[in-house]
């Protein structure tokens, strides 16, 4: 039995979630939680808010061992870019590019 949660437009950058994302992935879920509440970065968080949701999810569902629980997928996709502009010298214009993220974790009975 597998369960979802996911969590779209979060303002942080997919490139950096997925670094996170891969340290966690195929661990049982209170391993991953270990790891994820004393990694120092900010996607670290909210990952584990949606690891979170995802065992709620789980615990839904009739006959599930929430204490067997393994981290079987964590998709980190690309949402929209909220684009910025910075002055700069000369009435020139440098583009930000604020980039977001949709994450989805399934999990799974071992």
């Amino acid at each position: 039995m597998e369960a979802k949660a996911v969590a779209k437009f979060i303002r942080v950058s997919p490139r950096k979630t997925r670094l996170v994302a891969e340290t966690v992935k195929g661990k049982p879920v209170e391993d991953a939680l270990n790891v994820l509440r004393f990694t120092p970065k900010k996607p670290a968080r909210i990952l584990s808010k949606v690891l979170y949701s995802a065992i709620a999810n789980a615990e839904q569902k009739p006959g599930v061992d929430v204490d067997a629980l393994v981290i079987d997928k964590i998709i980190v996709n690309e949402g929209p870019t909220w684009k910025r502009i910075k002055p700069r010298a000369m009435g020139r214009a440098y583009r930000i590019r604020k980039r977001t993220s949709h994450i989805t974790v399934v999990v799974k009975e071992a």
